[in-house]
């Protein structure tokens, strides 16, 4: 009898705290960004014409010359969110070093010679990165637009429409959302 006595209080409160824990509390936080912010509750799911074609927050991988350029991806399959994650490798690593090289000199074949952004010959730490610096869209927009035979201008405008800049022109770096920016180009040339 002693022993219920002392357990009750013991186990009302992991029932209470389970409840309120474990259900009451996620649900008020899903309704509220449900109501508040629903693109971000929802995964930030873009759409065509219907269909969800990505994630605003998951890179994919472009290949056509007609389309910009993600940033590299470490991944054995890359842009695979069930398997997010880096190469591991140190600066000094004669593999990493390869790889850099490798992507500089296949940068400069598809965009022609000139300084080649970090973020080109570079794979991000998560694999999955939707973003590439502003300076790497630039350096890619005149090759789009040829492979698109649009006038250079027009997709240099695109590309600083697109641009998500720096908080307070400090906090973060100007930076265009890749999947983003090549949905605004398919648009552009479908009119």
């Amino acid at each position: 009898m002693l022993l219920i006595r002392e357990l009750r209080p013991a186990l009302s409160l992991v029932v209470l705290f389970t409840l309120f824990l474990g259900f009451v509390l996620p649900e008020v936080f899903t309704g509220a960004m449900q109501a508040t912010l629903p693109f971000q509750a929802n995964g930030s799911l873009l759409t065509e014409n219907g269909k969800v074609v990505g994630s605003a927050l998951i890179g994919q991988n472009f290949t056509d010359a007609k389309y910009f350029q993600p940033r590299p991806s470490a991944l054995d399959k890359p842009y695979d969110a069930a398997t997010s994650g880096a190469s591991n490798l140190a600066p000094t690593s004669a593999s990493l070093q390869t790889s850099v090289q490798q992507r500089v000199a296949a940068y400069i074949k598809a965009f022609g010679p000139g300084p080649v952004p970090a973020d080109a010959a570079t794979a991000s730490g998560s694999g999955l990165d939707p973003d590439i610096s502003l300076a790497n869209a630039l350096r890619q927009a005149p090759a789009v637009a040829a492979a698109r035979h649009l006038p250079a201008a027009t997709v240099i405008s695109l590309v600083q429409q697109m641009t998500h800049h720096a908080f307070l022109g400090v906090v973060g770096t100007d930076h265009v959302n890749v999947l983003e920016l090549n949905l605004a180009l398919d648009k552009l040339a479908a009119s």
